[in-house]
């Protein structure tokens, strides 16, 4: 479990590559004071297990799954990353629930200044804007951030000078893509919602309709 509350900017220092896959070796500072074999870090929002460590750097197994549905899939050796220690029981929550586990990808359409904000507008595909909400919370490369506008097509974030100094949104502009997290609960309410009314011993998909509504008070 994460915050998305970025510790560090790493830097991809290796990328062992296969065919579908490959190992990602990355220098970081920070998140390496107390790094252990099998603890979880998330890459730019992408939760993955250190494999090996040193002073200075870390590995991690990319998965081809993970190549295929995160940005890491054109990450190049030199690439700023996004660096988050798994939370810790007895932490400080400061941003949300992340799971570490992406929704999809989005591409960065606008990038506007004004005043002490950076205004950014990113497109994505409909079956993940239905969770991002106004007001509600999304986080962005494993960033957690608030949404202030949602279209049809896209949803747009403003971002204050601390953030954009210390993780590697400030750094990106249009064009370029990066992965996404829906608000966890309401993935889960969703999920509650379209099931509820549905028989578990038959294959029907009825979800909730107006008559269940009304068979139980809501008339």
């Amino acid at each position: 479990m994460f915050t998305g509350i970025i510790e560090e900017i790493g830097k991809v220092a290796k990328i062992q590559r296969t065919a579908n896959s490959y190992v990602l070796t990355i220098e970081a500072e920070k998140i390496l004071q107390d790094v252990h074999l099998g603890d979880s870090i998330a890459v730019n929002g992408v939760c993955l297990t250190v494999t090996s460590f040193s002073g200075k750097q870390f590995s991690v197994d990319v998965m081809p799954e993970t190549v295929k549905a995160t940005s890491l899939n054109n990450i190049q050796s030199g690439t700023r990353v996004n660096l988050e220690r798994a939370m810790a029981a007895g932490g400080r929550f400061g941003g949300h629930f992340v799971s570490g586990h992406i929704d999809g990808t989005g591409i960065i359409k606008r990038k506007q200044a004004l005043e002490n904000a950076v205004y950014y507008e990113i497109e994505t595909e409909p079956d993940l804007l239905r969770y991002v909400i106004h007001r509600g919370s999304v986080a962005v490369d494993g960033t957690s951030l608030t949404v202030f506008d949602v279209s049809d097509t896209s949803f747009t974030l403003s971002l204050i000078p601390h953030t954009l100094s210390e993780t590697v949104i400030g750094l990106k502009g249009p064009g370029d893509r990066v992965n996404l997290e829906s608000d966890m609960i309401g993935r889960y309410v969703s999920h509650f919602l379209q099931n509820l009314g549905k028989d578990p011993n038959k294959k029907s998909k009825t979800g909730i309709t107006q008559s269940f509504l009304e068979e139980n008070g809501f008339n």
